[in-house]
């Protein structure tokens, strides 16, 4: 089973089962970052996924929030978005697409990949692919 922004997983069982799919040990933890994760679409700095589990039962470190979600952006379960060296998002939406950055609210919202048209790519070295091209627009109040 592949993870889609389409189908937001709110049942325990289905998050274990996923984890399982994907060759992670499902621990209390990992199943609490999960559950919280892919119940809907959306974009997650680490710091924010231990501010919302800081108030559960279940308190995680902040290294297992980071390596947890490290470990799922390995086996494909997220999507990582560095917008600036300092800051990285981690997306739920495995579906192509791009991302549109807010500098003043930090905000990042999904630009749909047909709305991108990149026309020309450059001359690749030999034996390499594409494995996929990440646009992301950063943008700011405007002055007028």
């Amino acid at each position: 089973m592949t993870y889609s922004a389409r189908q937001p997983m709110t049942d325990r069982a289905a998050v274990i089962g996923l984890l399982r799919e994907h060759g992670i040990t499902p621990t209390q933890q990992r199943v609490e970052i999960g559950c919280l994760l892919f119940g809907a679409h959306q974009h997650v700095s680490a710091d924010q996924v231990l501010a919302r589990l800081s108030g559960t039962r279940h308190g995680v470190s902040k290294a297992t929030v980071y390596n947890t979600l490290g470990l799922f952006a390995e086996k494909g379960l997220l999507r990582e978005v560095v917008v600036d060296p300092s800051k990285m998002f981690f997306d739920t939406n495995l579906d192509p697409h791009h991302h549109l950055y807010h500098l003043e609210s930090g905000e990042l919202e999904d630009i749909e990949a047909a709305d991108v048209t990149i026309n020309r790519m450059p001359v690749l070295p030999e034996a390499v692919d594409v494995a996929g091209v990440d646009v992301i627009i950063r943008v700011k109040p405007s002055a007028r």
